[in-house]
């Protein structure tokens, strides 16, 4: 059952990723150069909408925090978000959206795809080799979120995590709804 609902949420995912544009590196090349700013409104939004529905959801008891998976954070997360943002910007994927793009049949999203299978495979083959490194240091204690739950640390210790989400929730989605469609050139 859990196989097939994780079916189900990635063929939904996908099918909004391609309803919102995402798939279309021109869509997601006019975000980065901010030139087009309708899939960062709809980023924004989805983030604040999400983020407060986990939270209260977690408040009210009708989400297990044991089902989140909160990966630590390390030195070397940093430098892969950097080089995950290189990626992104130069082939105007992230993995979501390249595979979603893959799945629509565009033939640059099977070299984005390749390209980030041989990166995980060259990760996979030097990792031994790293793994006692700085790269692995802990940040923040590691395993923590920005509001807090029963099963992991929170950044903000003083204030109830539904107020932090909540506060988090309408930044974005103030953000979501004063950003333009489109800057000026």
């Amino acid at each position: 059952m859990t196989i097939l609902l994780a079916v189900v949420l990635g063929a939904l995912f996908g099918f909004v990723l391609q309803r919102v544009g995402a798939t279309d590196s021109k869509v997601i090349w006019g975000m980065l150069t901010l030139k087009d700013l309708r899939l960062a409104k709809t980023i924004l939004f989805a983030i604040g909408v999400s983020s407060f529905a986990l939270f209260a959801g977690m408040q009210l008891g009708l989400i297990d925090a044991g089902h989140m998976s909160v990966k630590s954070a390390y030195y070397g997360v940093l430098i892969g978000g950097l080089l995950l943002g290189l990626g992104w910007a130069v082939a105007g994927y992230c993995p979501g959206t390249g595979v979603a793009a893959l799945g629509e049949g565009k033939r640059d999203a099977v070299v984005y795809v390749l390209g980030g299978l041989f990166g995980a495979l060259i990760y996979t083959l030097v990792y031994e080799k790293i793994a006692d490194t700085w790269l692995f240091e802990k940040i923040a204690g590691g395993k923590v979120t920005l509001a807090g739950s029963d099963k992991y640390a929170s950044l903000i210790t003083d204030i109830s995590p539904i107020l932090i989400a909540g506060a988090f929730a309408a930044v974005f989605v103030v953000l979501a709804a004063l950003l333009p469609r489109r800057l000026a050139a």
